[in-house]
């Protein structure tokens, strides 16, 4: 994709909690794996899940609940170094419950997946296209899970998508570099918006600042759906979006316009 000498920015996007709510899907499926792996013991609770989350180290949700099961049984009095914890197979019941039995074929999958509602419309992508932004997609996600709900669930045609199989997982800004590499836009200067739900995303903005200071990278937390039902669970999150070097902290991904794009890149 080569971009108009009047590109105005590049918009990427995180997907798990911006373009689709994972409350009842990845999370869900990530309890399910902590509470199946502990014997029935324990089962986190979201508060849980956003403590770990909010540490910036756990944006892989395999890895995420591999933690918690250790966290767990130390907390027993058992050191890890005991446990003797079959990560394939924890990472294989995870996405049994998250796609399905049929885990390599999209068309079959009947696991959580199927029931995420979606956050963003390709009627918004469109509007920031109008307005001469070009988008695309860097996250954590599997490419096949990924796929599944920008190109089956919203319709996109081969969107520009850095996954999981191709670069390291955040807070390492390698993906973000790859996505604007891919786009080929020519223009070194072109200002770099990165809307994510987690520390970890904030954080890869900040490393992108350290490693490419040369362009202007921005941070627009989006808060996800599963914190927003309480107000004080809202306005902490919020602050730790803020602390985690979040520029702009927001509700929905599509409050994130072309107008206050244009502004934040001013």
């Amino acid at each position: 994709m080569t971009a108009l000498a009047s590109t105005k920015a590049i918009a990427l996007f995180d997907i798990d909690g911006v373009v689709r709510d994972v409350g009842g899907s990845y999370r869900r499926a990530l309890a399910d794996t902590v509470e199946t792996f502990t014997g029935g013991a324990y089962r986190p609770s979201p508060e849980a899940i956003d403590a770990l989350k909010s540490e910036g180290l756990w944006n892989n949700d395999w890895e995420a609940s591999q933690e918690l099961v250790y966290r767990y049984f130390e907390q027993q009095g058992q050191p890890r170094s005991s446990c003797s914890l079959d990560y394939q197979a924890m990472v294989a019941f995870f996405q049994s419950r998250y796609r399905g039995e049929a885990v390599d074929d999209p068309s079959r999958w009947t696991g959580y997946i199927t029931q995420e509602p979606l956050l963003m419309s390709a009627v918004y992508l469109d509007s920031l296209t109008a307005a001469q932004i070009v988008w695309g997609f860097v996250s954590g996600a599997t490419r096949a899970s990924a796929c599944y709900v920008l190109e089956q669930r919203i319709r996109l045609v081969s969107p520009l998508l850095v996954a999981m199989e191709d670069a390291p997982g955040k807070p390492d800004p390698t993906g973000l570099f790859q996505a604007v590499d891919l786009l080929n836009l020519g223009d070194p200067c072109l200002p770099v918006i990165y809307a994510g739900d987690t520390v970890a995303d904030m954080a890869t903005v900040q490393q992108a600042r350290q490693r490419q200071g040369d362009r202007r990278w921005i941070a627009v937390g989006i808060l996800p759906p599963h914190v927003q039902s309480d107000p004080a669970q809202t306005s902490r999150y919020t602050n730790t979006l803020q602390q985690a070097g979040a520029d702009l902290v927001l509700s929905h991904v599509e409050q994130l316009s072309p107008a206050i794009i244009l502004e934040l890149v001013r």
